[in-house]
């Protein structure tokens, strides 16, 4: 089978095609005939050897960690009606980059009917993200919320969660591209915090006020900026670095504003909780409420060219190999 290797620490250049034997099912596991393969920011620190929260793979290894198609087989103590079934599997940290891939039974979703396998990836992934992170900051209606990376593959789905829960929206972002997404998708206000002063038409748009939740993605000095211009009494949640450093607030400053941090160790208490995060997003998906933004796609061979799209900025919502 094809697959897609990465072969050093290292730029995109490091993901490399080649072939592999067709993985077989263990006892507890099936095989999945892969249609769709998730691509994450994380997974390109991954690949360069930078990321901080996860065992660097040996080399050379096989990258993707959720994947979507229908079951091929399984295993012994596996329920042979999953065979034939459409889901949504986790891999792991590595193997979804192929065109057959392993997983344990407990790790499938089943894919609702009428529902597409890359709107449930998305959906999934980073709506389950998304999801959580709204209900720990406990968005309330009419405060403002400020979402940093705003027309990435999470960011475009707080801005959606936050509206639906009646919250009103700054979506921040790097490019007119992205900012005209982030309007499209109901923020009143869009900011490219590329641009000097940045923060202040934050402040412009909330009245002066800041707003009452951010969601930090982002970190290093945009993420201490957007600290910088929370409200007094308000959440400052944390979830990405996708600047490379993560935002740590002394709890002594946090004190002196009355705004309660809510760190990125809160992402690794989500996991019990992502199938029930899940099927909140693909019903609210269903209703019209929501919806996935998939902004470019790529053939497995083109993996390199994913990892570049997402780590230089260029990439539109979520990015998807199709197999």
């Amino acid at each position: 089978m094809r697959v897609v290797r990465v072969i050093g620490f290292g730029g995109p250049e490091v993901l490399v095609p080649g072939e592999a034997p067709d993985p077989e099912a263990g006892p507890g596991q099936v095989v999945v005939e892969v249609a769709v393969a998730g691509v994450t920011f994380v997974e390109t620190q991954i690949r360069r050897g930078t990321d901080k929260w996860h065992a660097r793979p040996e080399l050379p290894y096989v990258p993707g960690g959720l994947v979507a198609g229908r079951v091929s087989s399984a295993g012994e103590e596996v329920d042979p009606a999953w065979v034939g079934r459409r889901v949504i599997a986790g891999t792991g940290e590595t193997g979804g980059f192929a065109e057959r891939a392993v997983a344990a039974v407990e790790d499938l979703f089943a894919v609702p009917d009428g529902l597409g396998l890359p709107e449930a990836v998305a959906l999934h992934s980073d709506g389950s993200t998304a999801q959580g992170l709204i209900e720990g900051a406990k968005v309330r209606p009419g405060e403002w919320v400020l979402v940093e990376a705003a027309a990435g593959g999470v960011g475009s789905l707080l801005v959606q969660l936050a509206r639906t829960a009646g919250a009103r929206v700054v979506g921040a972002a790097r490019g007119s591209r992205k900012l005209d997404l982030i309007r499209e998708l109901g923020a009143e206000a869009a900011v490219d915090y590329s641009e000097p002063g940045w923060t202040e038409r934050v402040l412009e748009a909330t009245g002066g006020a800041g707003p009452e939740v951010v969601f930090d993605g982002v970190g290093g000095e945009i993420g201490r900026a957007a600290f910088e211009v929370t409200a007094r009494g308000g959440r400052f949640s944390v979830h990405g670095a996708s600047s490379g450093e993560a935002t740590v607030i002394d709890p002594e400053q946090a004190r002196r504003k009355d705004v309660e941090v809510i760190g990125i160790e809160q992402l690794f208490d989500f996991g019990p909780h992502v199938v029930r995060w899940a099927e909140q997003m693909m019903a609210q998906a269903a209703a019209g409420l929501v919806r996935p933004v998939i902004g470019q796609t790529f053939p497995l061979e083109r993996a390199a060219d994913a990892h570049a799209a997402i780590e230089y900025r260029t990439a539109l919502g979520k990015t998807l190999l199709l197999i």
